[in-house]
C-alpha cells in the first residue's frame, strides 16, 4: 500500500504515528474514562503506547487499517487516534473507530477528525460504506456520530463485554451518497 500522507484540517492534523508520538499517546490513553467506552486496556502502559506505534505502521502498510494520530499543529502532540479498521477492499467498506484525550474533549477534534476521514475514506479509498460501533451507554458518541451525518442501524444486544459486563452495541453507517449530502 502507499504511504498514508498528512490530512490537514482547520484545527487538527490526522497523521501516521512516528516512535516519538508513544509518550504523548500513553499520556492520553492511560485514563479510565477514555477505555470505558473503548477497546484500550486498562490500565494503558507506556509499553501498550510503544506496542501500537509499531502496530499501527504495519496494519497502516499491509492496507488492513488506516491508523491516524489527532495532532494539534501548533505542539504536533498527539491527543488520540482516528481509525478505519478492517477495510474490506473488496466489498468497499470500513469501521470507524476514535478516541480523545479527556482533555480536549468538547471541542470540536473528534467531529472534524471524523469529517476529514470520511473525506479520505470516500474520495481516495474509494469507499462505499463506513460503519461505527457504540457501546451503550454511550450517548456522546452515538450523538456525535448523527451529527456527522450517520444514521443508526441497530443494536446488537449484549454483544460486547467490557470491564465485566455485558454491553449493547449500537451499529451506526454512513454511505457514500449520504456523505456527500452532509
Amino acid at each position: 500500500m502507499s504511504t498514508i500522507k498528512p490530512i490537514r484540517g482547520s484545527k487538527i492534523t490526522l497523521r501516521p504515528l512516528v516512535k516519538r508520538d508513544a509518550p504523548s499517546i500513553y499520556k492520553y490513553a492511560c485514563n479510565r474514562a477514555i477505555s470505558r467506552y473503548t477497546f484500550l486496556p486498562y490500565p494503558y502502559t507506556r509499553r501498550n503506547a510503544e506496542e501500537w506505534v509499531i502496530t499501527s505502521g504495519e496494519r497502516n502498510a499491509s492496507g488492513v487499517d488506516v491508523n491516524l494520530g489527532i495532532e494539534l499543529p501548533v505542539s504536533g502532540e498527539i491527543i488520540g487516534m482516528i481509525s478505519l479498521n478492517n477495510i474490506d477492499h473488496f466489498s468497499r467498506h470500513a469501521e470507524l473507530g476514535y478516541w480523545l484525550g479527556k482533555p480536549f474533549w468538547g471541542r470540536g477534534y473528534v467531529r472534524e477528525a471524523i469529517s476529514l476521514i470520511l473525506r479520505h475514506s470516500f474520495r481516495e479509498l474509494k469507499l462505499k460504506r463506513v460503519y461505527a460501533r457504540v457501546m451503550h451507554p454511550n450517548t456522546v458518541s452515538a450523538r456525535l456520530l448523527e451529527k456527522c451525518g450517520f444514521k443508526y442501524e441497530g443494536t446488537l444486544r449484549r454483544n460486547i463485554k467490557r470491564h465485566g459486563r455485558y454491553l449493547d452495541e449500537l451499529r451506526y453507517g454512513i454511505l457514500a451518497e449520504e456523505w456527500r449530502r452532509a
